[in-house]
């Protein structure tokens, strides 16, 4: 039986019978799989290294006829662990992994494998506030399932004016132009850069970022619960 050898993440997994697990992994290659892995619950299981939470490994693994393939070899290449300190965090950062899971095709693109591995460098970076990694993932995950807000022109067409205030309009995904709107130039600027290919240490630079984050994560938030529903 052929064996593919690829890099993955698990996303879930799931006990199965006494001592194997059906573990779901996110490859750079060949999208999310799902694999049996066979007696890895037992002690000296050389599988059970390999299929840690918040870890990128090495694998290789046999596909099955149907949905199920089986996991053959897996070997620790980076543990991600200090997301594990805090309680908080740690389970913040399931709530990321299960929505990326629930949110994907099988068949998804590189470009998701590279989010996640984004994503367990920023968790793992305690110096980064939990807020500002969750923004920064809901805003990835929302331009890579192609939602994207207009930070060019307003619901108009009109450009976007340093001076100007505006209030978002969800539906539309746009700003519009009004008096009192809360959200000015700089609230923008920082919704542009959530939405680019940035990492979320990029986005901890800019000054006084978390006062827009306070702002913008409550929006972003909306956005991720219109346009991606799990």
């Amino acid at each position: 039986m052929k064996q593919i050898v690829t890099s993955a993440a698990v996303l879930a997994r799931t006990n199965y019978g006494e001592a194997d697990r059906i573990v779901t992994m996110l490859t750079p290659d060949h999208g999310k799989v799902r694999l049996m892995a066979r007696g890895v619950r037992k002690s000296k299981s050389k599988l059970a290294g390999g299929i840690e939470l918040f870890s990128v490994s090495d694998i290789s693994f046999a596909q099955g006829r149907g949905e199920l393939g089986t996991l053959v070899s897996s070997r620790l290449g980076m543990h991600y662990g200090r997301v594990l300190e805090d309680v908080d965090r740690t389970m913040g950062a399931y709530d990321l992994i299960k929505l990326l899971d629930r949110s994907t095709e099988d068949n998804c693109e590189p470009e998701y494998f590279e989010l996640l591995s984004r994503l367990f460098v920023a968790l793992d970076d305690v110096r980064l506030p939990f807020e500002l990694v969750k923004t920064w993932f809901y805003a990835q995950l929302l331009r890579l399932h192609g939602f994207s807000p207009n930070t060019r022109s307003d619901t108009t067409g009109a450009k976007l004016s340093a001076e100007g205030q505006y209030v978002f309009m969800l539906d539309e995904m746009g700003f519009a132009v009004h008096a009192e709107g809360p959200f000015g130039a700089d609230e923008i600027k920082v919704m542009r850069l959530l939405f680019a290919d940035v990492t979320s240490q990029q986005l901890a630079k800019v000054q006084g970022i978390m006062v827009h984050i306070g702002m913008l994560s409550p929006l972003v938030n909306a956005m991720r619960k219109q346009f991606i529903r799990v």
